[in-house]
């Protein structure tokens, strides 16, 4: 066995993981040797990516779907958890949803939608965590998916950008609460990424994106992992409260794409 993986013996849970950024995450997670459960609200998605992953080795994954919004779910998947591997590590909260919608004609039921999973779900699922990694008395690492729509205005998306800058202000709020326990804690926030969802929702998403990026090209799910991975390993482990922007420059000089073309639509991956 290679010692020199970087999360032998760590176990991780990365939610909404059965594709894009999430899936990669638990991709580089499992191929460094760690222990992962990979959870997704579609079954058939989530065991999908677990059959990937574990052909790809050397780590493990098991599956464990359900609603991530869920708190009654959490306590239990993280129950899974620890009852599979024997202990908890490393939680990225990666599930997220973006609702499009006119500020005035937002409803209550969309509001609550957004907010149930990417604010009370990711709150819950990092407490629970939390508690568990306090037990072990060993530490641990806590990542969460913001977005460069929490840092930067976007239109028909008030909601969602107001779930996603409030991450950014968790992460830096619960290092007072964790960091006695060596639990770090930190955010990215990802810009214009392809993944099936995005590409799937807008098929010109890439072309229209690619020329309002300074470097010239969205990001790969990859170019989001490589550096949530790094915040995750021992390399970091100096670094917490903090959110990294992954945007290609985008939000340097934050140019818009034409607001026409946007749509009211629903996405559960909001990259």
């Amino acid at each position: 066995m290679n010692t020199r993986l970087k999360f032998l013996n760590k176990v991780a849970l990365v939610t909404g993981a059965g594709e894009g950024i999430g899936f990669e995450i638990a991709r580089q997670l499992v191929n460094e040797g760690a222990s992962v459960v990979l959870n997704d609200i579609d079954e058939k998605l989530a065991g999908k990516g677990v059959a990937i992953l574990t052909q790809e080795g050397p780590g493990k994954c098991v599956s464990c779907s359900g609603d991530a919004s869920d708190v009654d779910f959490i306590r239990s998947m993280i129950d899974f958890t620890v009852t599979q591997f024997g202990r908890l590590d490393i939680v990225v909260a990666n599930a997220g949803i973006t609702l499009f919608g006119n500020f005035f004609e937002f409803t209550v039921q969309e509001f609550q939608k957004v907010v149930n999973l990417n604010l009370k779900g990711t709150f819950f699922l990092v407490q629970h965590a939390a508690k568990q990694m306090r037990k072990k008395a060993e530490g641990g690492r806590i990542l969460l998916m913001s977005s460069t729509i929490g840092l930067r205005a976007y239109p028909n998306l008030t909601v969602y950008s107001m779930t996603k800058s409030a991450l950014c202000m968790m992460a830096k709020s619960l290092v007072l609460e964790l960091s006695p326990y060596e639990i770090t804690i930190n955010a990215i926030a990802p810009g214009a990424t392809s993944t099936e969802r995005t590409v799937l929702g807008d098929l010109e998403y890439e072309s229209k994106w690619k020329n309002l990026i300074p470097l010239g090209k969205i990001a790969l799910p990859a170019d989001i992992a490589r550096p949530s991975v790094m915040l995750l390993s021992d390399e970091c482990r100096h670094i917490t409260g903090q959110t990294w922007v992954i945007d290609g420059g985008w939000t340097a000089a934050s140019p818009y794409p034409n607001f026409n073309t946007v749509q009211r639509s629903e996405k559960k991956v909001p990259r």
